[in-house]
């Protein structure tokens, strides 16, 4: 239990606002508890931030870590494109080729939107290297990806990337952290995009009274549009994790047995790549520039090899859309694209 002085109160562990601070991680309060070691790293970092809300009371900002830095190029943004599909049926497709090569220069490529979703990844490592708080990556499932773009993406830029834990609940059996990555240009004060990333920590919940559970989207019942997408190939997980996720739940199989699966799984980022794709081809006309918001919440896992179905039904400048396999009828990926205008009808 918390020392008698910290005043730790469970119901923190489902606030939304904490308050903001810059931190080194040079600090921590001593936690006892006999807890498993898992559900006692919750505890610790979240008994920390109320010891700084208790500092900081009356701010309303969630708690900052330390920022990241990540290095655009141009061969990046290609290698992402490739690893989401783009031209993989058509080596000249005329809308998708320009992800992964222009005549005047690779400068000139242009950059997917849910690029950006890559600047998440040091959230998980980097970002949250606290001493005490550990997991086992093979037990950590990315639950959903919330993403906003603010300005036109560059394929070659310097980022700052500024991490904020945005939340965490209790479900149960597992843990949802909530983190927020928001990205500027070098030197620029100007938002570029911001990712909320949600993770399912299994096997961490059970710290506190648990939270109501997430609803689901209710899809129209018009006929919506349905895109299949090229059956994946064996290899997507390996070249999608060239673009920095190198969890091996997604390249070892001795991982994958262990975490419960047959073999190694797509990422779910990937799929929310293949998905998002096809709606900027059938809906934005080929214009990734069209895409204001996404959101993907991953409800089964993807076999590398296996065939993706996108459906999508167009609300005004929303687009709902889910994605399945097609081997197995299976919905994997739901969620919305918000856009600036419409290109095409539905």
């Amino acid at each position: 239990m918390a020392s008698s002085d910290s005043e730790f109160n469970p119901d923190l562990l489902l606030a939304h606002k904490l308050p903001e601070v810059c931190f080194r991680f040079t600090f921590f309060y001593t936690i006892e508890t006999e807890l498993d070691p898992c559900k006692s790293h919750f505890l610790l970092l979240i008994a920390d931030a109320f010891h700084l809300q208790r500092k900081l009371r009356g701010t309303e900002r969630s708690i900052d870590f330390d920022c990241l830095w990540w290095l655009i190029k141009n061969r990046d943004v290609a290698i992402y494109a490739l690893g989401v599909g783009a031209c993989g049926q058509d080596a000249v497709d005329s809308v998708e080729l320009k992800f992964v090569y222009h005549e005047n220069g690779q400068e000139h490529v242009q950059v997917l939107p849910t690029f950006v979703s890559l600047f998440s990844l040091g959230s998980l490592t980097d970002g949250l290297d606290l001493p005490g708080f550990k997991y086992d990556p093979s037990l950590l499932l990315h639950g959903q990806q919330y993403i906003e773009v603010y300005r036109p993406l560059p394929s070659k830029a310097s980022l700052i990337n500024k991490v904020s834990l945005a939340g965490l609940q209790d479900k149960g059996k597992a843990a949802i952290l909530e983190i927020e990555t928001r990205s500027y240009e070098q030197g620029s004060d100007e938002l570029l995009c911001m990712n909320r990333t949600t993770v399912f920590l299994r096997g961490a919940g059970g710290f506190s009274n648990s939270s109501q559970p997430f609803s689901y989207k209710n899809y129209p019942s018009n006929q919506g549009l349905a895109v299949k997408i090229p059956q994946t190939q064996p290899s997507a997980a390996l070249l999608y994790r060239l673009s920095g996720d190198y969890n091996p739940l997604h390249s070892d199989p001795n991982v994958a047995k262990r975490a419960g699966f047959p073999r190694p799984i797509l990422h779910g980022l990937c799929t929310l790549g293949f998905a998002i794709k096809a709606i900027i081809k059938c809906i934005c006309n080929g214009d990734p520039s069209a895409v204001k918001t996404i959101s993907g919440r991953f409800l089964a896992t993807v076999f590398p090899g296996e065939t993706l179905i996108t459906e999508m039904w167009l609300q005004g400048l929303r687009v709902i859309y889910q994605t399945k396999v097609k081997e197995r009828n299976k919905v994997v990926l739901s969620g919305y694209v918000d856009i600036r205008g419409l290109s095409s009808s539905l």
